[in-house]
């Protein structure tokens, strides 16, 4: 590799829950800059969650997350001129990067509603273990399964 590693920014947890992995969250959520607005819908979200299901909106938002990530995922390996799909365990950052970014991309899918609703409604579907995301998720884990057999290529 070229170069040195890129040094890992810290992130400042939330300022209302204190949970690192929702400013880590609301920071994808955020377009063009507009982190007030990401902020807000965050917010808004947080409390629909709170209000239809009762329970601590940042322990279902943990576990929607932790049932988004995958364990493992097909990296394409030339291999003697054949490419094959290769499974390979994810690292715990990607694990959440691939979460999140199922997860806003099955909520920005959806279309004719608000952003914090839809955001809810995703959240509180990933966390009973349905939903776009989850099922992204499955689809992976299926095609990793699949290709096992060309698991010793990896290394």
């Amino acid at each position: 590799m070229r170069g040195k590693a890129a040094v890992r920014r810290a992130i400042t947890p939330d300022p209302k829950f204190g949970n690192e992995n929702l400013a880590r969250f609301t920071n994808l959520v955020m377009r063009d800059g507009k982190k007030s607005t990401a902020m807000r819908v965050m917010y808004d979200c947080l409390d629909i969650i709170a209000k239809k299901t009762e329970q601590d909106p940042v322990e279902v938002f943990e576990t929607a997350l932790k049932n988004v990530m995958p364990t493992l995922e097909v990296k394409s390996k030339r291999v003697g001129g054949a490419n094959y799909q290769v499974p390979m365990p994810v690292r715990g950052e990607r694990r959440f990067m691939l979460a999140a970014r199922w997860i806003l991309t099955a909520t920005r899918a959806k279309k004719g509603r608000p952003m914090a609703i839809k955001l809810s409604d995703e959240l509180m579907a990933a966390a009973k273990n349905e939903g776009d995301a989850v099922k992204k998720k499955a689809d992976v884990q299926r095609m990793a399964e699949a290709n096992r057999a060309f698991a010793h290529f990896a290394r």
